[in-house]
């Protein structure tokens, strides 16, 4: 029998239901068709906004080619402008800022120049789990050593200052590990760091010379109760000389997450701070993002006009739904019998662990497959929900997790597990 499959595996806010910042849209549809300058329906700030952008354009048109390999200046500078206000006036500077296909094509770039040896030399990267799902394929891809360290579930999904220098003891048996990679907030745990803990993380990788690669995509979507986020550079800064000047730090965001959820326009950047010349001349030759994401970068710096009002109250609105969405998940998933799930402070997902049969287990490793990519299928087959497998996302001991979005929220879930579980147990 066909189903309609309901996907709750992914990040993509639009696919959800989530509309669209319409200030956004609208200077959007002005700059591909510059003839809607003349349409008085249109706000002025709406159309001023769009010629501004179309002027930063060669020949004025969002069909050129952009103005540098990293990127329009004028983007770039908007974007260092919205990060010194983010951080309270900590200075970023445009030419540190290297806007990208998206963040995942960035850390691509940036982890191809730190790749290097083989063997006991091979270069190698610790990293989280879980993890992001596309991460450990990437790390692969780009021929790097993947040295996982675990963060705590009974913490939130914390991260354990011991278990990070275990994780590199252990890694450097293998490879030599050369950077450290954190998302926060957590992709898929939704845990927001705090100023201790990104302190302790910043003296760990300077200790051990190791580069900071901080992808902090959800920084928009925070919504856990007293919980901020603070950058990592942010905080490398107010550490003093010896770790602001010569820490290095990468850190990732995109348009893709938070109010924003434009994933199909591709659109990210690095800000580069510390960084060898040398390395920071490669990125520079670096093919920059298309010029219609370059654009939409800029629109998710707002400034005060007329427009200004609706677009804050189309982010009340979504950040309003995200934060209820995440509690009435959470609830309904702790309630499910054999789930148990860690509250999400920011971010699309919630993270439960399944506690799965000794039965189902065993079928699993007869199937030659891994138990909770078993239950996914299954979930998917009889349910037509789609979910994420915790082994995507790096999960490798006994504790079965899966990765679910919360902007969907479906109570097949409860109908499913209960009746499955009972199934193997009596099969």
């Amino acid at each position: 029998i066909d189903k309609h499959v309901i996907d709750v595996s992914s990040g993509d806010p639009h696919k959800a239901g989530m509309p669209p910042i319409s200030f956004i849209r609208q200077v959007m549809a002005v700059c591909l068709y510059p003839e809607l300058l003349k349409e008085k329906s249109l706000p002025l700030d709406v159309r001023q906004r769009a010629q501004k952008l179309l002027d930063m354009c060669s020949g004025g048109s969002v069909g050129s080619y952009s103005t540098t390999s990293i990127g329009l200046p004028e983007v770039q500078k908007s974007i260092s402008e919205f990060i010194t206000r983010r951080d309270g006036g900590v200075l970023s500077h445009p030419e540190d800022i290297i806007l990208t296909i998206g963040s995942q094509k960035g850390l691509s770039v940036f982890l191809n120049l730190l790749t290097s040896g083989e063997g006991k030399t091979q270069t190698g990267v610790l990293t989280p789990m879980p993890c992001p799902h596309t991460l450990p394929m990437l790390l692969d891809m780009t021929g790097l050593a993947l040295v996982p360290y675990r963060l705590f579930e009974e913490q939130g999904w914390a991260v354990n200052l011991d278990e990070l220098h275990r994780a590199l003891e252990a890694g450097r048996v293998h490879c030599e590990p050369k950077a450290i990679y954190i998302s926060n907030p957590g992709n898929p745990t939704g845990y927001v760091q705090d100023r201790e803990t990104i302190e302790k993380v910043i003296r760990f990788a300077a200790t051990n010379c190791l580069i900071i690669l901080a992808e902090e995509v959800h920084q928009g979507s925070v919504y856990g109760q007293d919980k901020e986020f603070i950058s990592y550079k942010k905080v490398l800064s107010e550490m003093g000389k010896t770790y602001a000047e010569t820490m290095e730090l990468v850190s990732f965001h995109s348009i893709s997450t938070a109010y924003i959820g434009e994933c199909g326009l591709r659109g990210g950047y690095m800000e580069v701070v510390n960084i060898d010349p040398a390395v920071k001349k490669c990125l520079n030759f670096t093919p920059s993002a298309p010029v219609l994401p370059q654009l939409a970068l800029e629109l998710s710096t707002p400034q005060l006009t007329v427009t200004f009002v609706l677009f804050l109250k189309e982010i009340h609105h979504i950040e309003d739904t995200l934060s209820q969405n995440a509690k009435r998940a959470l609830e309904f998933l702790n309630r499910v019998e054999g789930m148990s799930c860690q509250p999400s402070m920011a971010g699309p997902f919630l993270y439960p662990r399944v506690h799965l049969p000794p039965h189902m287990v065993e079928e699993a490793k007869r199937l030659g497959v891994k138990a909770d990519v078993l239950y996914c299928q299954r979930l998917l087959e009889e349910e037509g929900i789609c979910v994420g497998a915790g082994c995507e996302n790096g999960q490798e001991d006994k504790n079965y997790h899966i990765r679910h979005r919360y902007l969907l929220i479906n109570n097949k879930i409860n109908q499913f597990h209960r009746s499955f579980c009972e199934a193997m147990l009596t099969g």
